[in-house]
C-alpha cells in the first residue's frame, strides 16, 4: 500500500445536553478525522477521540492536530508501507494513543479493503452482535435521571453507568437502586477520589454494582490494589491502562478485577489483542469504553469489541442519542435485546458523509 493523500478535518458537533462528569461538562464533541487515500483510490478513515482540552488524558484536539500533522502521517509519505511497519515506525513517539489510533485505523480500513476481509476477521473477532450499555452523565434533576433511566432500558440497554464524584454518589446511586432493583448498575468516578475516602466507596458495595471504575488516580495501579482488597466492588480500571503491560501488571498486583478498553486510549487495533490475550490469562473481563466518538470511531470501537474476552455490555449508542446528525450511515441501531452488529462490510463498514463533515468543520490540513 502506498498512501499518496492524507488530510485532517476537526470538526466540533454541538451536543443535545452536556454531558457532565468528574472532569467538568461537555456540550460541544470536537473530533479530528483523518482521511488516507492509496494509489489505487482506496479511503481509509480514523478519528482521533481526545476532547477539547487535556482532561482525560495528556491529549488534546489540537495535539492531535500536531502529532498527527507533524509526526505520524509523514511517516506514510512516499513509501510502500505495511499496517505492521507503520506500527514499528511509529513506536519511537511516546503516548500520544488517541492520536496514533486515528492513523493506525484508516491503515486498517485500507488493508481490509485490500484483503476483501472485514476488520474485525482480520484481528480474530468471534462475535458479531456486541452487548451494549448506556452512560449517563450527571444530572442534578432525580426526576429527569429516573426518566433517562426508564427511557434507555426500554430501548434495551443491559445496564446503565452512572457518573459519580465526591457528594454526588451514595445517595445519588442509591435512589437509581431503589427505584430499579433488578438493573445491573455500575459506576464511573473518573478519578475523582483518593485513598483517605474509602469509607465513602465502601458504602457502595451496599448497591450491589456491577463495578467502580477508575476511583483513584488516572495514572495509578499500586493504591487501587490496596483499595480493591477493601471492597467487595470489583474495581474496573480505565485511564489507568495505556497498553497490554499496564494490563499485566495491574493483574498481578491485583489492582483491578475488570477492564475498560477504550481502543483510541491504548493507541491501536494491535494493543487491544494483546489486552485481550492478557485478560484470558488473568481471567478477568474486558469491556468496551467510549468517548462519544463520531461513527468513525464506533465502527472500530465494535470491531475491538468483537474479541473473546470482551464479555461485558459496552458503552455504544446511536450517535442520535447525543447529537443531532452524526457524520455516518447506518447509524448504529440497539436491538431491542440490547445488542449492536459488528460492522461486517470491508473497510470502514460505515458510509461517511463528507458534507457533514464540510458542515461541521472548523478547521482543515491537507498533509500531503
Amino acid at each position: 500500500m502506498k498512501v499518496i493523500s492524507a488530510e485532517i478535518f476537526h470538526i466540533q458537533l454541538p451536543m443535545k445536553f452536556p454531558f457532565v462528569t468528574g472532569f467538568g461538562a461537555i456540550s460541544k464533541r470536537d473530533a479530528i478525522i483523518l482521511k488516507l487515500t492509496d494509489e489505487n483510490g482506496l479511503v481509509g478513515w480514523g478519528e482521533g477521540a481526545a476532547l477539547w482540552g487535556p482532561v482525560y488524558l495528556e491529549e488534546s484536539a489540537m495535539t492531535n492536530v500536531h502529532v498527527i500533522k507533524d509526526f505520524l502521517v509523514p511517516i506514510l509519505k512516499d513509501i510502500e508501507i505495511s499496517h505492521e511497519e507503520y506500527v514499528k515506525k511509529s513506536t519511537y513517539i511516546r503516548g500520544n494513543n488517541l492520536a496514533k489510533f486515528a492513523v493506525d485505523t484508516a491503515i486498517w480500513s485500507i488493508d481490509s479493503q485490500i484483503s476483501k476481509k472485514p476488520i474485525y476477521k482480520l484481528i480474530g473477532g468471534v462475535r458479531k452482535q456486541i452487548p451494549v450499555g448506556e452512560s449517563i452523565g450527571m444530572v442534578e434533576s432525580i426526576t429527569k435521571l429516573l426518566e433517562i433511566v426508564e427511557k434507555r432500558m426500554s430501548e434495551g440497554y443491559q445496564r446503565i453507568k452512572l457518573k459519580i464524584k465526591p457528594e454526588h454518589d451514595y445517595e445519588y446511586v442509591s435512589i437509581v437502586r431503589r427505584a430499579f432493583p433488578k438493573l445491573k448498575i455500575m459506576v464511573d468516578a473518573n478519578s475523582s477520589y483518593s485513598l483517605d475516602q474509602i469509607d465513602l466507596l465502601k458504602k457502595l458495595d451496599e448497591l450491589g454494582l456491577m463495578m467502580i471504575e477508575q476511583p483513584l488516580a488516572y495514572d495509578d495501579i499500586i493504591d487501587h490494589a490496596t483499595l480493591q482488597k477493601q471492597l467487595k466492588t470489583p474495581i474496573c480500571l480505565d485511564e489507568s491502562i495505556l497498553s497490554a503491560e499496564d494490563a499485566r501488571k495491574a493483574c498481578e498486583i491485583g489492582a483491578c478485577k475488570i477492564i475498560n478498553v477504550k481502543p483510541g486510549r491504548v493507541g491501536s487495533l494491535d494493543e487491544c489483542i494483546k489486552i485481550n490475550e492478557v485478560a484470558k490469562k488473568f481471567k478477568i473481563q474486558l469491556w468496551l469504553g467510549g468517548m462519544l466518538e463520531t461513527g468513525i470511531g464506533k465502527s472500530y470501537n465494535l470491531m475491538a469489541a468483537s474479541l473473546s474476552e470482551f464479555t461485558l455490555p459496552a458503552d455504544v449508542s446511536p450517535s442520535k442519542t447525543f447529537f443531532d446528525e452524526g457524520i455516518t450511515d447506518p447509524d448504529v441501531q440497539v436491538s431491542s435485546k440490547g445488542f449492536v452488529e459488528v460492522p461486517a462490510e470491508v473497510g470502514l463498514g460505515f458510509k461517511v458523509f463528507e458534507e457533514k463533515i464540510e458542515k461541521y468543520k472548523i478547521g482543515h490540513y491537507k498533509i500531503f
